[in-house]
């Protein structure tokens, strides 16, 4: 397997706050704990160790709530291993998290585990006198089914339709049969489309509800890894959280801390983007298909698009007595992440990240430690035939990652017999008009408008010229410019990034069970560069 790198900047993929982080820009240097770096990490777990935030009781409670969810789970050894091992105060863990897509979604869900995986054995070379389990956190009481209800194949989306609210994470199967049938018969036959449907089948078709089916999808993809597996929706689990939750809704500490933080992002040159803003308080509600927000109006607690309400007394109550019925938002979920985790680094994308760096003020002001913050790999896999094919148009692999016009203009310009840039021209001719500035300076400066006026008119006629033989040659050359995209289009579909798109069963489909493993190999969670692979 073969590997090029180009920096996450260079794709044009990524925005400039991400990739001033991966710089480890001073002016960013406020929003996080420490870069991910592996000596880095050895001071990440002195700070854990010396907090002592995870306690005994709660790792014992950790342990028993992952055995009692992987009950029904074919665990393999490796990870049964690692759930054990989350009882032992040297034990931490590496945490992702994905919303439940339909069969994993874009490819980027296994970019992020492999990228967890990896890591974690890294740590462990680097530091073994400590455990290191890799976690992927099943994002189950989202409620945006819209964004995860579908999947893309071979330029087809396989939507699943349903009338659907509440948690994600509760809903019923129901449906999923007639996205399969569709499925299998695109994807035809053969030992590897077989195992595609086969995994299809026993995800969807043989559970009950999106929880459990997409346990059971990431534990079959990489349970040999000793991936943990965890749903955070748990009465014991949100029991720990009640000190914050309760917190949150009586004093909104999120509110103010990360609005503090918002405003000191919004004052930096940079014009950073504001990922998220924090609402008054930052919890659901949720119970019986129903998952709405709580809102204060003066002593009286509302979820909203119901007739649900509590007074402070009630509120109390009813959070410390069932707790499983709030659930954190953007803003809050990641601090319950790490009070529930003896986690050490959280891996996500580029918009993930962004909003995490909005929040390490508010972990402060609740005595939690902020993780180390690492961008997951990203990766552009190419076949070996359409790796000849840009060999043989001689069209270096980061062309194409420019826009499509700027794609097609800078090859068109380069292998036109002609020369298309007339910047020698527009040079020559700002040298002549600076005689005649000087010439004006020295008569009559009234001359000085139109002297501008004849310059400005004579560049942009030059300007319309370049682009006429521009589009001339795009026309002269069309069966090179139709290679090209074609090309460009395979690599990336919707003129976007490929693992922002494509399921992984289309490569599957390919390159069967060595997939994953291959993967596995390739990739260096601390590379911090976008990798092209050439399968």
């Amino acid at each position: 397997m073969q590997k090029e790198f180009i920096s996450f900047r260079e794709t044009g993929y990524f925005s400039s706050f991400i990739c001033d982080y991966l710089d480890e820009k001073q002016s960013l240097k406020p929003f996080f704990n420490h870069f991910p770096k592996i000596e880095n990490f050895k001071r990440q777990i002195e700070e854990k160790e010396r907090s002592k935030e995870l306690s005994e009781a709660n790792r014992d409670v950790l342990v028993s709530v992952l055995k009692k969810q992987y009950q029904q789970v074919d665990t393999s050894e490796k990870t049964a291993y690692n759930i054990a091992s989350l009882i032992s105060a040297n034990t931490f863990t590496i945490t992702t998290g994905h919303q439940l897509n339909l069969f994993t979604g874009p490819l980027y869900f296994l970019y992020k585990i492999i990228s967890t995986i990896n890591l974690a054995v890294a740590l462990k070379e680097a530091y073994p006198n400590y455990q290191f389990v890799p976690v992927y956190w099943m994002a189950t009481e989202d409620h945006d089914f819209e964004e995860i209800n579908y999947f893309n194949f071979q330029g087809k989306r396989f939507r699943w339709n349903k009338n659907a609210k509440g948690a994600v994470g509760n809903l019923s199967t129901d449906g999923l049969d007639e996205v399969f049938n569709l499925f299998a018969k695109d994807i035809g036959r053969g030992k590897n489309a077989d195992d595609i449907k086969e995994l299809f089948e026993q995800a969807y078709i043989k559970h009950n509800n999106l929880t459990d089916a997409t346990r059971y999808l990431a534990n079959a993809l990489f349970k040999d890894y000793g991936l943990v597996i965890i749903d955070g929706a748990d009465k014991a689990l949100k029991k720990q959280f009640v000190p914050f939750m309760t917190e949150e809704l009586m004093h909104q500490r999120a509110f103010t801390e990360v609005t503090q933080t918002n405003s000191k992002i919004s004052e930096l040159p940079d014009n950073y983007t504001i990922q998220v803003n924090p609402r008054e308080i930052n919890l659901f509600y949720l119970k019986d298909g129903l998952r709405e927000r709580i809102v204060a109006e003066n002593d009286t607690f509302k979820v909203v698009n119901t007739a649900i309400s509590f007074s402070k007394e009630q509120l109390l109550n009813e959070v410390s007595t069932h707790p499983e019925r709030f659930s954190p938002n953007v803003i809050m979920r990641p601090l319950y992440q790490e009070v529930i985790l003896p986690n050490l680094c959280y891996i996500g994308g580029g918009g993930e990240l962004a909003y995490w760096l909005q929040l390490k003020e508010y972990f402060n002001e609740m005595n939690v430690i902020f993780p180390i913050l690492l961008l997951r790999n990203s990766v552009l896999i190419q076949s070996k035939s359409q790796a000849k094919k840009l060999q043989n148009l001689g069209i270096p692999i980061h062309d194409v990652f420019l826009n499509r016009a700027t794609f097609i203009n800078k090859r068109v310009r380069e292998i036109s017999n002609i020369d298309i840039n007339f910047s020698a021209q527009k040079a020559h001719l700002k040298a002549q008009f600076k005689a005649l500035y000087e010439l004006a300076e020295n008569t009559d400066k009234s001359f000085l408008g139109a002297v501008k006026a004849q310059e400005v008119k004579q560049l942009n006629g030059l300007d319309k010229l370049e682009k006429r033989l521009l589009k001339a040659q795009k026309r002269k050359l069309s069966d090179e410019v139709s290679r090209m995209t074609e090309l460009q289009n395979e690599l990336f579909p919707n003129q976007g990034l490929q693992e922002r798109n494509t399921n992984f069963s289309e490569f599957y489909l390919e390159y069967g069970a060595e997939l994953i493993p291959e993967l596995v190999k390739a990739l260096n969670p601390l590379k911090n560069e976008f990798v092209i692979l050439n399968i």
